[in-house]
């Protein structure tokens, strides 16, 4: 379990200044179940980025961290959770009635495992410490499908910066899109970035999903669509010795 830590906290640059969100922070009216998770449970789950003495992830001996970024539902984070009870996770969804879900999830199965950041999951970045991330998931983020807007995609060469910061070597990064384009603006930043390597050496590699990959209800929705996903995986390359 994610536990809090009375040690130094070796965090990387804290968020100076409040970023802006695209996109909606709540759609329909929480249920009372929900919004009482939101109360009770949320407050207990948050990742306090502004504390040095919250939890200190991965290093020295502790147990493997994952990050979710845009968890959407929360059914593939509650899934891997519950299938890897020895490594703690952070999901990171500003969309409030996400943030409801996966915490009646949490709540459901007793999950002990997941810490909660419900803002912007570049703040996370920032904080946590460097090299200390094993595996992060991206799945089926918004493709912002106009031209004016593909700055709004979460990947991008910053954020690619801050990716390659706190994974650790050989550290695993999960892609998924139906949308083409947002597949190929995808691979083409990751490969023009460097610190990262595609592991495909066959379609099947990009074309079917791994069995460690649970479906999620966007993939579902996509398929009903007539939409083929891509999974696309990277590893984090070694980090070159200072001389």
């Amino acid at each position: 379990m994610l536990n809090r830590s009375g040690g130094e906290h070796m965090s990387g640059q804290e968020p100076s200044r409040r970023r802006l969100i695209y996109g909606r922070r709540q759609g329909h009216k929480l249920r009372d179940r929900q919004r009482h998770l939101m109360e009770e449970l949320l407050p207990r789950l948050a990742v306090d980025i502004r504390s040095r003495t919250d939890v200190l992830p991965a290093g020295a001996g502790r147990r493997p961290l994952w990050l979710e970024i845009g968890f959407g539902g929360g059914e593939h984070l509650a899934w891997q959770a519950a299938h890897n009870p020895g490594v703690d996770f952070i999901g990171c969804e500003p969309f409030i009635n996400g943030v409801a879900k996966l915490l009646s999830s949490i709540d459901e199965c007793g999950l002990t495992n997941i810490r909660i950041h419900d803002d912007d999951a570049r703040d996370v970045l920032d904080w946590l410490p460097d090299a200390s991330v094993e595996r992060v998931f991206l799945l089926y983020p918004d493709p912002w499908h106009k031209v004016r807007h593909h700055k709004r995609r979460f990947v991008s060469p910053e954020n690619l910066d801050r990716l390659a910061r706190v994974m650790t070597d050989d550290g695993t990064f999960r892609f998924s899109s139906d949308i083409p384009d947002n597949v190929r603006w995808t691979l083409a930043h990751v490969r023009r970035h460097g610190a990262f390597r595609w592991t495909a050496n066959r379609p099947a590699d990009w074309r079917d999903r791994p069995s460690d990959w649970p479906q999620t209800r966007y993939e579902v929705k996509a398929l009903e669509a007539g939409r083929s996903p891509c999974y696309l995986t990277f590893r984090r390359e070694q980090r070159q010795p200072v001389v």
